[in-house]
């Protein structure tokens, strides 16, 4: 039932509809994905790079909590080199989750299954 060669249901390329799912302005990212879900059930691409956006968008979620918790505790304790490293903490975990995100969608126009390692195998599990 896998629609590798035609349209998606949006009347895009499979490969654009993939790629717009992990583009980050203005919650396209979060919209795109889910309108994907919804009404495209034929072509495994769209539906693969939606589920790990939206994967990766919960796990930045809850790493931008995790560290922003951590860096108020090390700014409480009102040292100078903890506060620093709070901040290198926050702006390496920052730079990561955008690497990611620009990683996948580069790989979502050119049209291939990129998996990231934790949820990219919950992405293809689901998105059968």
């Amino acid at each position: 039932m896998e629609n590798s060669s035609g349209k998606s249901a949006l009347g895009l390329d499979p490969n654009v509809a993939a790629g717009l799912a992990y583009l980050p302005i203005c919650g396209i990212n979060l919209i795109m994905s889910i309108i994907i879900l919804v009404t495209d059930k034929t072509n495994k691409l769209p539906r693969f790079h939606a589920f790990q956006s939206l994967l990766l968008l919960g796990v930045s979620i809850v790493l931008y909590f995790l560290v922003a918790f951590i860096y108020g505790i090390l700014l409480a304790t009102q040292s100078g080199a903890l506060a620093i490293l709070g901040s290198l903490l926050f702006l390496g975990v920052a730079l990561a989750i955008l690497g990611a995100i620009i990683f996948c969608c580069v790989k979502a126009f050119q049209g291939q299954m990129f998996k990231l390692p934790v949820i990219g195998d919950m992405a293809d599990k689901w998105s059968n």
